[in-house]
């Protein structure tokens, strides 16, 4: 049996390289989301290094001015309409910048860590998404960090890791916020933003925002 902690080391992956042992494919008949769990809450993120370093990529590739944009590496030109967008959206609801900020990055084609980096797992910067777009964390960190400027709070968002259970266990992030005290999933696999609790085929494994992390259960009854 593997402990929490290395599974949680594993576990950064959309590829089925990184698979679990044990798993099996949702059934229909079950009407309960796995989204109903208990979490632990944990402030030491630095064992997440695949986060903590893409962080401080997207702290260096903001202070690059637009100016550069095309000229310098990970800093393209569509930084400048991504903010438009932005600022477009600045008075709207949150519910209506979560559906927005979801389509925007679900626009980008899927391209697997392998084929832009050269490595099984990567994560990726906006700007880096930006410019040769990514694979299911990379969308993930993209909207969080939309919502982060348009003044969402950290403590409301968590980059989700999770078992997609129709596909054997399959690993996938998602980004989760919350709203009202309801859970809100935006997904590269679905064109809407959708409740978490109709949501029955993902299995939370933890989540992770810029200060903390969470570890999930089954919730006990």
């Amino acid at each position: 049996m593997r402990s929490l902690q290395s599974i949680l080391f594993l576990l950064l992956s959309c590829t089925p390289l990184y698979l679990l042992a044990g798993t099996g494919q949702a059934s229909a008949a079950n009407n309960n989301s796995y989204f109903i769990m208990g979490e632990t809450r944990s402030g030491n993120i630095s064992p997440f290094t695949k986060w903590t370093g893409m962080r401080l990529r997207y702290d260096r590739q903001k202070g690059v001015p637009d100016s550069q944009c095309g000229k310098t590496k990970f800093h393209p030109c569509s930084v400048k309409d991504w903010r438009s967008l932005l600022e477009s959206i600045e008075g709207k609801s949150l519910r209506e910048q979560l559906k927005i900020v979801n389509s925007w990055s679900n626009e980008h084609p899927y391209i697997e860590d392998m084929m832009n980096w050269g490595l099984e797992d990567y994560w990726e910067t906006p700007y880096e998404f930006m410019e040769i777009n990514g694979d299911c964390e990379d969308y993930a960190i993209s909207k969080y960090y939309s919502l982060r400027a348009l003044g969402v709070s950290a403590d409301k968002m968590r980059i989700i890791i999770l078992q997609d259970l129709n596909l054997g266990g399959i690993i996938h992030a998602v980004l989760g916020v919350y709203d009202g005290g309801e859970l809100f999933i935006l997904d590269n696999q679905i064109k809407q933003v959708t409740p978490a609790m109709k949501i029955y085929h993902y299995r939370p494994v933890y989540g992770i925002n810029e200060d903390a992390w969470w570890s999930y259960r089954p919730k006990m009854n």
